[in-house]
């Protein structure tokens, strides 16, 4: 035994030396810290070697050139990004089933505006009362009397199929006893938005004019402020344009069959192009729900990626090796 341990005592390193000094020793702690130094020598060398052999021959050594280090986060807790990240996910969860109450509040306001279309057009009422409007939103009506030219309105710039124009607003003068309604009659090119450039478009005398009553608009943060003083109008502002025109805020869009020929022709003769008689609501929660369902799911998955505290299959390996 004494020529081994001389043989591991001499391969020891020489810069190791012990803080307590040989002098403040005892026999006994002396002989403890010498068997303490001998087994972590004894330890080295049979991790170094093995039956003459090093661990490289080993077909279990992992080397790390095949196994590169990675880096990992030890001792420390994760920032207010992973609440954040965490906070994703329940979020547009929330939003998606949120998504869900949408699209069935749409497709019944979509079917309720359907059946309203299908049904035969009432005449409108001598009066009518602003507040039950939003009650008939969609319903097909006609109504008789006399446009006045000299009070109308382009509403603008509005685009169709490519070309830059206009919506005709033309206030409708009904007979006596009867008020005044606002009429959307149709797009017109900007080339012809002078009256002398369109007289075929202005008719003259009694006409009868069917299409759908509207709920009066919203104007949105995007949308400029109208300047009726200046003839220009960006938005429909029911209330704004009846009070201009001495009118009922009542908003009639005119319709007309969608046919390519009898479009063209009207654009040639400067007459207004109305509307089809049909409903014109977006409904997108569909894709909205697909969107907030995937990003929710998505993060939910990197979030248990950053969490997760499994250690994988090469560094447990590396551990069998070495306690080995």
């Amino acid at each position: 035994m004494r020529p081994i341990f001389s043989v591991l005592q001499r391969a020891a390193p020489r810069a190791w030396q012990h803080p307590i000094s040989s002098s403040a020793r005892s026999p006994r702690t002396a002989f403890k810290l010498d068997s303490i130094c001998a087994r972590c020598r004894r330890q080295q060398t049979q991790v170094r070697f093995f039956n003459g052999q090093q661990m490289g021959d080993d077909q279990r050594w992992l080397s790390v050139v095949d196994h590169p280090a990675q880096v990992v986060r030890t001792g420390r807790k994760h920032g207010p990004g992973l609440i954040i990240l965490a906070l994703i996910p329940i979020i547009s969860f929330a939003l998606g089933t949120w998504q869900i109450q949408r699209l069935d509040w749409k497709t019944k306001l979509i079917a309720k505006y359907e059946d309203r279309l299908v049904r035969e057009p009432l005449p409108l009422p001598p009066r009518v009362d602003p507040g039950v409007v939003s009650e008939f939103d969609y319903r097909r009506v006609y109504v008789t009397g006399r446009l006045r030219h000299d009070q109308e309105m382009l509403i603008g710039p509005r685009m169709r199929e490519g070309q830059d124009g206009f919506m005709v607003i033309t206030p409708l003068e009904r007979g006596e006893g009867e008020s005044t309604v606002l009429v959307n009659r149709g797009w017109i090119s900007k080339k012809i938005m002078d009256q002398k450039d369109r007289p075929e478009g202005l008719p003259k005398g009694e006409v009868t004019v069917e299409g759908l009553i509207r709920e009066p608009w919203k104007k949105n943060m995007f949308t400029p402020d109208n300047k009726p003083e200046e003839g220009r109008f960006y938005f429909p502002d029911v209330e704004q344009m009846a009070a201009l025109t001495g009118s009922q805020p009542v908003w009639i869009e005119q319709t007309m069959v969608q046919d390519l020929l009898e479009a063209m022709d009207r654009e040639a003769k400067g007459i207004p192009i109305g509307r089809a008689a049909e409903v014109n609501l977006r409904n997108n929660h569909s894709q909205y729900i697909f969107t907030w369902y995937g990003l929710s799911l998505a993060t939910s998955i990197m979030l248990w990626m950053i969490i997760r505290k499994r250690p994988n299959e090469a560094t447990r390996r590396v551990r069998q090796n070495v306690n080995w």
